[in-house]
């Protein structure tokens, strides 16, 4: 089955202002990219007229291809030495106070470019010591080493999509791995019990509701507090199509049902995306949370189990 025609919920009508030209200008002239483009986001301008936007660092393109993506696959370059302080910054020059960073999914990298991750997390906040700043990473291939090298720079939120449920991976997602996902989530847990961690899944690709409830209990058992819910949109025709379009009921009951569940933050809806209002729903898991987290010494590689 497939669905071509978007229902009226789904078309988004924005005009640009000047912050939205700001962004135009900045990003290109720094030499960096956003997923906001890359994957083609429905919210982009609503971002970027806000002056908002998701880094994507790691160059821009993935060493996988996703039959549901819409960033470019092809030959990778090598990580770029002072890509940390061109997104520091920007993050700067937009006079922002929450950064979310995200990149390809770079496997030709020993370390799926977690270092990379880790000296931009750095720069941040060597430039901005207030910056709230919030990565989503790739699965690393499995890499605890790779995970650990993230965690311990400190994030505020760590993100990890993903994307949709057990059954379709073969399909949606071939080169990843639905446990391995959720491994990375309990390691990172492991190592900083009250650490945010953050994942998303699309609607609309074939799955049932009995599939979406397990994969929210699965992330809620993996340590995840914060859940995003959004309408797969089919990028071009090569991708996989539409299954069904989620009507914004729906996703509301999918809201109060994660929250009733346990996850302190969550954004559902049709446009919803992994870094759509991230500021706001990060206070709001951190107001359900309680008081600050620090990061347990026992758990730190090289300091005990």
């Amino acid at each position: 089955m497939s669905v071509t025609t978007k229902p009226q919920w789904l078309r988004v009508r924005l005009g640009l202002n000047e912050n939205f030209l700001f962004l135009k200008r900045l990003i290109p002239d720094l030499g960096l990219h956003t997923v906001c483009e890359q994957a083609n986001c429905p919210n982009a301008v609503e971002c970027w007229n806000g002056r908002t936007a998701t880094f994507l660092i790691l160059g821009d393109r993935c060493s996988r291809n996703c039959n549901f993506c819409a960033v470019a696959h092809g030959p990778q370059t090598s990580p770029e030495a002072d890509e940390p302080e061109r997104v520091s910054k920007a993050i700067s020059l937009m006079g922002l106070s929450f950064a979310v960073i995200t990149s390809v999914t770079r496997d030709d990298l020993p370390d799926g470019g977690a270092g990379h991750f880790g000296d931009t997390i750095s720069a941040i906040r060597r430039m901005s010591p207030e910056m709230l700043v919030e990565v989503l990473v790739p699965d690393f291939n499995g890499s605890r080493e790779a995970v650990e090298r993230v965690t311990l720079a400190r994030p505020d939120v760590l993100g990890h999509n993903v994307e949709t449920v057990a059954r379709l991976y073969p399909t949606v997602r071939p080169g990843a791995d639905y446990r391995r996902s959720l491994e990375l989530f309990a390691h990172a847990r492991r190592l900083d019990r009250r650490m945010i961690l953050k994942s998303g899944l699309m609607l609309g690709l074939g799955e049932t509701g009995d599939e979406v409830e397990r994969v929210v209990e699965d992330l809620l058992a993996a340590g995840c507090t914060i859940l995003t819910l959004g309408q797969y949109l089919q990028p071009t025709s090569g991708h996989l199509p539409v299954d069904r379009f989620v009507t914004p009921e729906e996703f509301d009951r999918w809201r109060e049902k994660a929250l009733a569940m346990g996850f302190a933050g969550v954004a559902s809806g049709p446009l919803v995306r992994s870094s759509y209002h991230a500021k706001e729903l990060y206070g709001r898991a951190k107001e359900r949370m309680g008081p600050a987290r620090g990061l347990t010494q026992a758990c730190v590689p090289g300091k005990g189990a």
